[in-house]
């Protein structure tokens, strides 16, 4: 019986490492795909426009009758609302600068990477491995490179098989590059990479896009109460606009807009309220916690005694510890 399973151990294992390596080839043919397209894009004539100041944008927000869109936030997902509808008359609005929240206080990690991998060649899930090729992108200018300590001889080959291994690195020399380990039962690490951006100069870079566009964007700008007026056909009020105010000077006016997206993160709540008071609540807000360290290597523990996965990764010279995930309320910076 033991020998059968070992045997059956070993050729899932195999199997795995065949389907990894078959992927990870097929992803190289794919990035140096992109690189093609990537060049032709650049070649190509551009449709944007120089970029309007932030009292442009006001003015231009001032002087509209109506947009079709209104999106709240200041975010990713705001800016790329507003990147995504901008041929339909487009306004953004934020209520402090852009990314100033949940946008530039993320892990740092892409969207689409390791984890999806994984989930494609353990799975064998075609939908997960496609996700990994459209973010392997030659714009993702930062390699985050990973170490994972294995203490259990069959660590080695499944996370080989899970993520590809990259490098296998001795047990001594982990507790020479990570020497606050327990020497016990440490027989090595596997190193791995993961991608990277910043979070919040991709935010902006959306934002600026969507302004270069031709929609009208403000950060620094609060929505003060929504506007309503009467629907015959439905018989009720029905959402067209907001009341905003400028942070900076205070002055207050009205922006119309057939449609309203709430893109206010964990704010959303707040603003869903605005439309009814006893409007209960959709969201529930959680704070994730990272420390601060001086910058060594990385390092990831993907089960730790509560189940949770636990990492140190490096950004900008110095490493970022975390995370955790709790129930919190939302609060201003």
């Amino acid at each position: 019986m033991a020998f059968r399973k070992s045997v059956k151990g070993t050729a899932v294992i195999a199997s795995r490492s065949l389907v990894a390596f078959y992927g990870l080839t097929q992803l190289t043919g794919y990035r140096e795909k992109q690189v093609m397209k990537l060049e032709n894009c650049m070649s190509a004539k551009s449709n944007m426009y120089e970029l309007p100041s932030r009292q442009a944008q006001l003015t231009a927000s001032h002087n509209t009758q109506e947009f079709d869109v209104l999106t709240v936030g200041g975010g990713a997902t705001c800016s790329d609302c507003a990147l995504d509808v901008v041929t339909r008359n487009k306004m953004l609005f934020a209520r402090d600068d852009f990314s100033s929240g949940t946008s530039s206080q993320s892990t740092k990690l892409i969207h689409g990477g390791v984890r999806y991998l994984q989930k494609a060649i353990m799975k064998l899930d075609y939908e997960q491995y496609m996700m990994v090729k459209e973010v392997k992108m030659v714009y993702f200018p930062f390699n985050c490179t990973f170490s994972t300590v294995c203490e259990r001889w069959w660590q080695l080959p499944y996370h080989w098989a899970e993520i590809k291994m990259y490098n296998l690195v001795a047990g001594a020399v982990t507790l020479e590059l990570f020497p606050m380990l327990k020497r016990n039962k440490l027989l090595g690490a596997i190193v791995y990479y993961d991608g990277q951006r910043n979070d919040a100069q991709m935010n902006l870079a959306i934002a600026l896009t969507a302004a270069r566009y031709r929609a009208a964007i403000a950060n620094y700008t609060e929505v003060v109460h929504l506007l309503k007026r009467a629907d015959p056909e439905m018989g009720t009020e029905r959402v067209c606009g907001a009341r905003c105010r400028d942070v900076i000077t205070g002055q207050e006016f009205d922006v119309r807009a057939k449609c309203v997206i709430n893109a206010t993160g964990p704010f959303t709540n707040a603003l869903w309220k605005m439309d009814d008071q006893k409007n209960p609540n959709i969201y529930q807000p959680s704070a994730g916690v990272h420390i601060v360290i001086p910058g060594y290597y990385s390092l990831l523990d993907p089960a730790t005694s509560d189940g949770r996965v636990i990492f140190f990764l490096p950004w900008e010279k110095i490493t970022i510890g975390g995370t955790t995930d709790t129930t919190s309320a939302a609060f201003l910076n």
